[in-house]
C-alpha cells in the first residue's frame, strides 16, 4: 500500500472554506484511493489542513497526482494564495494498515528527518520497540517513510488528551521502553505538529 499526505497550507480565516472545497474533491467520482483522515493544524504551523488517503497500488496515486498536477483547480481551491504540497509514503511494512479513525481528540503529527543511511536502523528499532511499548504504541495511527522530498519518517499518534500523551511518554521514557534504541541516533532534525480532526 501507499499513502499520500497532502497539506494545504490556507490564509488565515479560511479554513472552513478550503475543508469544504477539498472535501468534495475526494468524493468526485474521479477521485482514487481511501481517504483515511483530514486535521487542521492547531500547535506548530498554523492555517494548514492536512489530508491522509491510502492507495492500493502504486497506479492510483500515480493517477490521483496526475489528477490534481493537471488540474486548473486542485483540491477544488480557488483561492490562489493556498499552497499545496503532497508527499508520497510508504508504511513501516511491520506495522498494521492505517484506517480511518474519528476516535480521538488530539492527533500529533511527527516527522523526523534523517541522516544518509537513517532509514534502515530506524527501521529496526521501531520493529523492537513497538510490542514492549504497547501502552503508547497502540496509539499509533501510523508510521511511514518518504518516497519523495528528503529521507524522513512521519507518525501520527492519536490522544484522548494532551495530559494522557504527555502521561504515555513520560511511563514510557522512566521505564526505558521509549524511544526506540538506536532511533534518536539517526535524526538530524524533527518537527511536531498538534491537530485537531476535521
Amino acid at each position: 500500500m501507499w499513502y499520500e499526505l497532502t497539506t494545504l497550507a490556507c490564509p488565515p480565516l479560511e479554513l472552513d472554506a478550503i475543508s469544504a472545497d477539498a472535501r468534495s474533491w475526494i468524493r468526485d467520482s474521479a477521485a482514487q484511493g481511501q481517504f483515511l483522515g483530514a486535521w487542521r493544524t492547531e500547535i506548530g504551523a498554523l492555517f494548514q489542513l492536512m489530508i491522509l488517503r491510502r492507495f492500493e497500488k502504486k497506479e492510483q496515486l500515480d493517477q490521483e497526482r496526475q489528477r490534481t498536477n493537471m488540474s486548473k483547480r486542485p483540491f477544488n481551491v480557488s483561492n490562489a494564495a493556498v499552497r499545496i504540497s503532497m508527499d508520497s509514503y510508504l508504511p513501516f511494512p511491520f506495522l498494521p494498515a492505517a484506517e480511518a479513525s474519528t476516535s480521538a481528540t488530539f492527533y500529533e503529527f511527527r516527522t523526523y528527518f534523517l541522516k544518509p543511511g537513517g532509514l534502515a536502523p530506524t527501521l529496526a528499532a521501531w520493529k523492537q520497540a513497538i510490542a514492549p511499548a504497547h501502552d503508547y504504541t497502540s496509539h499509533l495511527l501510523i508510521n511511514m517513510y518518504s518516497l519523495d522530498g528528503p529521507p524522513r519518517i512521519t507518525h501520527i499518534w492519536q490522544f484522548a488528551s494532551l495530559e494522557e500523551r504527555f502521561a504515555l511518554r513520560a511511563r514510557h521514557y522512566a521505564q526505558g521502553l521509549w524511544p526506540p534504541k538506536g532511533g534518536p541516533q539517526q535524526i538530524d532534525y524533527a518537527t511536531s505538529t498538534i491537530c485537531l480532526p476535521e
